[in-house]
This record gives structure tokens, sequence and C-alpha cells, in this order.
């Protein structure tokens, strides 16, 4: 077993060294060249870290091949990912020196996992009034991910569940959006714990609408989380605010600080329906380029995935 161990991170380190060569490679040549490559540009290194067994690289890296035709500013965006990839690779070498927390969430973000059974055996569970706020499913190649949000009403901790089954077959389905659950729960060592499993769950509570930050908070916690986890590409956001077209598809809050929606998201023409041009409880994800709405809640307090 120590053996294997030994090994793998022997391939993980070789790989990480030919990611770096090849970081170098495209700043060299300038992000231009970029724009020209196919998909296959991207395919090949990502198998490549398949193959040195860093399957968290690989993701990260074929999700770059959407980035330099995603519009104005794709340049800046791709730059930032590969200093990303770049930061990532020095912090898997200098692993020993780093505190647990961010050791772990490096050793993550490169494609080691943690066993479900270590985590529930080693994870202190965290019991509290679990608010489902919002679903969102994602394809990538032949699996499906379902990432389920919620918040503890006693403990403000957000925490991510996840759940994924091949194409074709069904999701779990236990956590139901606008739900409210007593349950515990068991976090994923990190440097901010986010993904947790349901260990136990009690019994279901009457579910109330959340309350909505500020803009300013929102942004305040993401600028926070960052300096945690410098790799994190979401966060979980819950806004009171006004959905508005103009000068761009954006919510604003009252004291009129305003995000972004996020391009990917469409034109969110439910929730501009369900608001009818005035405020309400928005729970979704915030990413570098705007909010993706996931849920409101309408004037009867009920949760409406978006």
């Amino acid at each position: 077993m120590a053996e294997r161990w030994e090994q793998r991170e022997a391939r993980v380190a070789s790989g990480l060294t030919e990611l770096d060569r090849w970081l170098c490679d495209q700043v060299r040549q300038g992000l231009a060249v970029s724009q020209q490559a196919g998909y296959r540009h991207w395919d090949d290194i990502a198998a490549r870290m398949v193959d040195a067994q860093a399957g968290g690289l690989a993701e990260r890296l074929r999700a770059l091949a959407a980035v330099p035709h995603s519009g104005p500013g794709w340049e800046g965006r791709l730059l930032e990912e590969y200093a990303l990839l770049r930061l990532l690779t020095a912090a898997y070498r200098e692993q020993t020196a780093l505190p647990p927390p961010l050791r772990d969430t490096v050793r993550s973000r490169i494609g080691f996992t943690v066993r479900r059974a270590d985590v529930l055996a080693s994870g202190r569970p965290v019991r509290d009034h679990w608010h489902v706020l919002a679903r969102r499913d994602l394809d990538q190649d032949r699996l499906r991910t379902r990432r389920v949000w919620l918040h503890g009403r006693k403990s403000d901790r957000y925490a991510l569940v996840l759940s994924f089954a091949p194409v074709g077959q069904s999701l779990d389905d236990s956590l139901t959006v606008g739900s409210q659950t007593d349950a515990e729960l068991v976090f994923y060592p990190a440097a901010m714990p986010m993904r947790a499993l349901v260990a136990t769950r009690h019994e279901e509570v009457r579910p109330v609408v959340p309350a909505g930050d500020t803009v300013a908070r929102l942004l305040a916690s993401w600028a926070k989380a960052l300096g945690e986890d410098p790799w994190l590409d979401s966060w979980p956001a819950v806004l009171a605010a006004t959905p508005a077209r103009s000068p761009g598809p954006c919510l604003f809050d009252a004291s009129g600080d305003a995000v972004p929606l996020h391009p990917g998201a469409g034109d969110c023409w439910p929730l501009f329906a369900l608001s009818g041009g005035g405020p309400l409880t928005v729970a979704g994800e915030w990413a570098p380029r705007g909010l993706w709405p996931l849920t409101a809640w309408d004037e009867a307090g009920m949760a409406v995935p978006l």
C-alpha cells in the first residue's frame, strides 16, 4: 500500500513538472495562439494529467478550452487560470511546509480523493437546521454531477453536497430545494471547508425564506474565501435584490450596489417574470463572471427553482 502511494506521488510530481513546462510555453508563445488552437490542444495536456493520476488538474485544463472564445477580456481570464495552475504546482511541491488544511485543499485540487468512510470517521458532525437553498446539475463527459447548496440556521455555515451518476441514471434527489431539515453534516478537510456529507437526518423543519445578504457582504465573503482557497471557482450567494436588464442583466440591492448575472445563465426570464420589477430573495452561485441564479422565493414564500 505504501509503495503504491509513493508511486502515485512520483507520477503526480512528474506530471506537474510537465504541466509547468507547458504553462511556460503557452505564455512564451503568446495568448493569441490559444485562440487559434482547437480542443485537442487542451485535451492532450489534460490526458497527460490523467496519466499522471492528477484528475483534478485534467478537469481544470479541459475547461480552459472555452475561455479564448468567452468574449471580451478572455486574455485576462486565461492568464489568470494559467497563474492559478502554476500556483497549484508550486504549492504541491512545497506541501510539507503548508498548514494541514491548506495542504488538504491543494491535494484535493490536484485530484487526490478522501474516502467517504474516512470523512465520516474522522470529521466532527455539525448538527443544525439546514436550509436547502439551491441545486445545479452539470453534465461532463459521461458523468452527471449534482451540486446542492445548504445553509445552517444556527451555525451560519454553507455546505455543498455533491452526488454523481453516469449519464442516463438518476441523481440523488433526497434534498429538495426550499426544504429545511434537522441533520448532522460532516465536512471534508480543507482550508475553506464547504463540501460535506449528510451523516444523519432527524426530521423536517418548517422552512422559511432565507435572509438575503447585500452585494457588499457577498463580495466581502468571496474575497475572504479566496484568501483561504485561491482556487475557488464558485461561492454560495443569497441576495435580497431586484433583477434589472439595464445596463446589463444584473441584480441590485437596496443600496444600489449591483452584481452581473452570469453570461452562461442565459436570459433568466423566469427570474424576471417572478420578480415583476420588484425585489425578491435569490440564491445561486457567485463566480468571477457573475451570479448564476438558481432559486428565488415568491411573495408567498415558496422556493421556485430557476
